[in-house]
């Protein structure tokens, strides 16, 4: 490994381990750019902005699950990860290109999923890259195909929802309830920053509850006790949105997520893997890519 160290990441470290992740995955989507899918690109600055302010949440909340790989280059890897309750999740993990292939990657994660060591489940979302989802299987995790809904809505296609309100810091015990039952953790802190990035969607009825954050192309997170619930809220969510939508990170187990988006009119693509270690994949559940 020459002169490689891995060490904690500091608040320091943050926009220069943006610069790596930005690099990585755009290299990453140039080398296995998909037909169907969009133009490899930067990340707009506001997409900068939100992922910076995202990391430094987690330096703050998990600083024994945030790594970097330094040489005397500077900083070459990253790997940011989470634990919520008995819950580990990974939510960044990327080598610089020039440097990958050269062993950086397997110390970095490891020193990763050592922050969630006493954890009984794992959550991960994967790209389609091969050595990273190698990575994935070999450390334990089982490997489950996303799929991702783009287009624009069919506007003629959504009905009139009901029982949808805008949500509040006073619904994160709900929320956090609903993420117990889906995925047997609540995210805790991570509603803070969540709240302050996208818009907050409830429905709190006899019959069923759920939330869903919206970003600026569709639902962030999405969960609910039943599928009704869930696709309701899916419903509201793609009504929000004026432009072209997108609902990523949707597993097999979420079918009504298939059924709404087809009556939206959107098309089906398949979007790389959901890692999964001691646990189901989640239902209805629509899962964040960082902060699952």
């Amino acid at each position: 490994m020459g002169d490689l160290i891995i060490r904690p990441m500091t608040a320091d470290d943050v926009e220069g381990a943006e610069r790596v992740s930005d690099e990585g995955f755009f290299e990453l989507d140039t080398r296995v750019r998909r037909v169907s899918g969009p133009e490899p690109a930067r990340r707009t600055a506001a997409h900068r902005a939100t992922w910076i302010e995202r990391t430094r949440h987690l330096v703050r909340t998990d600083p024994g699950g945030c790594w970097v790989a330094e040489d005397a280059s500077g900083v070459v890897g990253i790997a940011t990860s989470l634990r919520r309750e008995t819950l580990w999740c990974l939510a960044t993990y990327a080598v610089l290109p020039g440097h990958q292939g050269r062993g950086i990657g397997r110390p970095l994660l490891a020193a990763a999923l050592d922050h969630g060591r006493a954890c009984l489940r794992g959550m991960l979302s994967s790209s389609v890259d091969a050595r990273a989802v190698r990575l994935y299987h070999r450390a334990g995790f089982e490997l489950h195909p996303q799929m991702r809904l783009s287009g624009t809505v069919d506007r003629s296609a959504v009905p009139v929802v009901d029982k949808v309100r805008d949500g509040s810091a006073g619904d994160v015990d709900l929320m956090d309830s609903l993420d117990r039952l889906a995925r047997g953790a609540g995210h805790g802190p991570d509603h803070e920053l969540m709240l302050r990035t996208w818009r907050l969607l409830v429905s709190d009825t006899s019959t069923g509850r759920g939330y869903a954050y919206l970003d600026e192309r569709g639902p962030a997170l999405l969960a609910a006790s039943d599928r009704r619930t869930a696709s309701r809220l899916l419903w509201a969510a793609l009504a929000e949105v004026p432009g072209p939508v997108g609902v990523a990170h949707v597993t097999g187990a979420n079918q009504w997520a298939l059924d709404v988006g087809f009556a939206a009119g959107l098309e089906l693509h398949q979007d790389g893997y959901l890692g999964l270690r001691g646990m189901r994949p989640p239902a209805p559940y629509v899962h964040s890519g960082a902060l699952l």
